[in-house]
């Protein structure tokens, strides 16, 4: 599953994504309970929006966590690097709506306030 398989460290590489670029989400957001001011469940973003890089953090030492600043919505969100895809590069919606991820990184978020 995902990019890297389980024991791998993604922080073992440098961020895939820079600062300020845009990129595009493979698949829909909801709050799982820490973004505040919305109902556990609510989307944040769904699936294509497009957003900048505006933070990179990691998460239990593992992953980077890319703060993602979603335009439309003016939403700051969490997104793991299988999450997202360069704006530039074609759509290719290859992800199953079942398997919805529900990541938000609250610190990164409060960072860019």
């Amino acid at each position: 599953m995902g990019l890297y398989s389980a024991g791998e460290i993604e922080l073992n590489d440098p961020p895939v994504f820079e600062m300020e670029q845009k990129v595009r989400l493979r698949k829909m957001i909801r709050n799982d309970g820490t973004f505040p001011g919305k109902e556990i469940g609510e989307t944040l973003a769904k699936k294509g929006d497009v957003g900048y890089i505006v933070g990179i953090g990691t998460y239990l030492q593992s992953y980077y966590i890319y703060a993602v600043h979603f335009l439309e919505n003016g939403y700051v969100v969490g997104c793991r690097r299988k999450e997202l895809v360069p704006a530039d590069e074609p759509f290719i919606d290859d992800t199953d709506d079942e398997e919805i991820v529900e990541t938000v990184e609250p610190s990164l978020q409060e960072s860019q306030v």
